[in-house]
């Protein structure tokens, strides 16, 4: 991380704990092996508050289920109203409340799974607490991850924020039914993306009503 004052010109780094990292990267080798030893593809889905990541998740069960057996982790700071959601669209559903905490980390996934009965699934989605920024540092161990973008979080947001895209396996973005209301055109955040990464595969959605939930799902090779 730096610190910078444009008035002078100084920039400070300051350091991340690199034990802290190390820990939570071991733990989420441990989690995919785990996954692995029982044929589960795990997936797990980033975004802001209110980009529409619970949303997803329950267009996707619902798209899936006939095909998979499906359960999910929902992360959020307090409740359980994304884990009733999810659990109304036909899924296994645990809610993994952090309290002050803005991200889900390894341990605490670690400790989910092993109160879930991984022999009756084979597809995991794990909803991350809505925040663009913290949880890109912190990997879980899952196979693939989403990253759901709005139009709604401005023009700005993946040149802002271009960490939180980098190790997405495909962007959703979303909300497209208010490109005109936002006066922002869904082309322009697939132009920013792919200039970031090239290999970034994108699908316009509007979650509330089940648009391009196919093209998410064939992103996801699912």
């Amino acid at each position: 991380m730096k610190i910078i004052r444009p008035d002078k010109g100084e920039v400070f780094d300051i350091e991340l704990d690199e034990d802290l990292l190390r820990r939570n990267q071991k733990l989420a080798e441990e989690n995919k092996k785990l996954l692995d030893s029982h044929k589960i593809l795990a997936i797990d889905i980033m975004g802001s508050v209110g980009s529409g990541k619970t949303s997803l998740v329950v267009q996707l069960v619902k798209y899936l289920k006939s095909k998979y057996r499906i359960a999910a982790l929902a992360g959020d700071t307090a409740t359980t109203i994304d884990a009733e959601r999810i659990k109304s669209a036909g899924a296994e559903v645990m809610e993994i409340n952090t309290g002050k905490e803005c991200h889900l980390d390894a341990n605490l996934i670690k400790k989910a799974l092993g109160e879930l009965n991984l022999d009756k699934i084979n597809l995991l989605f794990i909803e991350n607490v809505g925040n663009i920024i913290c949880p890109a540092d912190f990997p879980l161990g899952s196979h693939k991850r989403i990253v759901v973008l709005s139009l709604t979080e401005g023009p700005y947001v993946v040149l802002k924020h271009p960490f939180s895209f980098i190790d997405a396996d495909v962007i959703a973005i979303n909300k497209v039914d208010l490109s005109q209301a936002t006066g922002i055109a869904p082309a322009e955040f697939e132009k920013q993306l792919h200039e970031l990464k090239p290999s970034l595969k994108t699908a316009h959605t509007n979650c509330a009503t089940g648009e391009g939930i196919a093209k998410v799902a064939k992103a996801l090779g699912l």
